[in-house]
C-alpha cells in the first residue's frame, strides 16, 4: 500500500517541527520545508520514526519558492498540507523597512495562499485531502507594535473561514484553521521580541500542545481550533471590548522594552 505523503511548512522549530512529528508517528511520509539550514536537522530527527523524510530550504515569501516546494513534491498525491510557515514583525510600523514589513506579508499571506490554492485545488478535484493552516489568536486584535503580523492573521483567519464555505460540498476534504496565541517558539527572537512583555513571558503555551490541538482538530474534521481556554478567551472578548483599548493592551505586551 503507498503511504501517505505529507508537506509540512515552517518545519524546523516549533508548531511546524511538532506538526511533523505527529504526521511521522501517523505513517506520513514527508516533505518538510523552511527558509534556514536548520530544516536538514529536523529532518535527521524525524527519520528516526522511519518513513521517509524530505527538507527542503526555500523561500516560502516568493512565488518562485512556493513552485519550487511543489516540484519537490515530484509530482506525488499530498494528502495532508500543514501550511505553518511565518514571521513576525515587532517593533514600531514606522520604524521598519519596507523590506521587513513586506516580506511578513508575503510569507504569511502571499505564499500561504498560493500554496494552498495549489494543493487545495487537487484535493477539490478528487474530493479528498486535509490541510491546516496556522492562523493566530491575533488575527482578533490591533497589534501596536506587531502591526502588520497580526494583520496577516487577520487575513488568514478570514481567508480560510471564506474557503470553508465555498468549498462546504466536498465532504472528503477538511479545512482546519489552528489558532494558538503566544507559544514558546523561535517567533519571539526572530520577531525582534525579546524585550517585550510576551517575550519574556514564561507561561507561553508548548508547541507540542498547540500542534496536538490542532493535530486533533483537523483530524476529527473541524474547520477551526482556538489552542488554550485563556486564548479562547481573548477570542470571545475581542468581538465586544472596543478596538483601541484591545490595540493598547497589545501595546503593553509587544512595545519594546515592555519587559522591564
Amino acid at each position: 500500500m503507498t503511504r501517505r505523503f505529507a508537506v509540512i511548512t515552517g518545519a524546523s522549530t516549533g508548531i511546524g517541527f511538532e506538526l511533523a512529528h505527529l504526521a511521522a508517528e501517523q505513517g506520513y511520509d514527508l516533505l518538510i520545508a523552511a527558509d534556514e539550514g536548520l530544516i536538514a536537522s529536523a529532518a535527521d530527527d524525524l527519520r528516526a520514526k522511519g518513513g521517509e523524510v524530505e527538507a527542503l530550504e526555500v523561500d516560502l515569501s516568493s512565488i518562485e519558492g512556493v513552485d519550487r516546494l511543489i516540484e519537490a513534491a515530484g509530482g506525488r498525491r499530498i494528502d495532508l498540507l500543514c501550511a505553518n510557515a511565518g514571521t513576525g514583525t515587532g517593533g514600531a510600523f514606522l520604524d521598519q523597512s519596507v523590506e521587513i514589513w513586506r516580506h511578513a506579508v508575503d510569507t504569511n499571506v502571499t505564499g500561504t495562499l498560493y500554496l494552498l490554492q495549489k494543493v487545495l485545488r487537487d484535493m477539490v478535484a478528487r474530493d479528498d485531502g486535509k490541510i491546516l493552516v496556522t492562523g493566530s489568536i491575533a488575527g482578533y486584535i490591533p497589534g501596536a507594535f506587531n502591526a502588520v503580523y497580526n494583520g496577516t492573521k487577520a487575513m488568514i483567519d478570514n481567508v480560510t473561514e471564506a474557503l470553508r464555505n465555498e468549498i462546504k460540498d466536498m465532504k472528503g476534504v477538511t479545512l482546519t484553521t489552528l489558532m494558538p496565541g503566544a507559544t514558546d517558539t523561535e517567533f519571539f527572537a526572530r520577531a525582534g521580541m525579546l524585550d517585550t512583555d510576551v517575550g519574556q513571558d514564561s507561561h507561553k503555551a508548548d508547541p507540542a500542545k498547540v500542534a496536538r490541538d490542532g493535530w486533533d482538530a483537523l483530524m476529527a474534521g473541524k474547520g477551526h481550533i482556538v489552542s488554550g481556554w485563556s486564548n479562547k478567551l481573548q477570542v470571545a472578548t475581542a468581538g465586544v471590548v472596543p478596538q483601541s483599548i484591545l490595540a493598547e493592551h497589545h501595546r503593553r505586551m509587544a512595545e519594546p522594552g515592555s519587559a522591564d
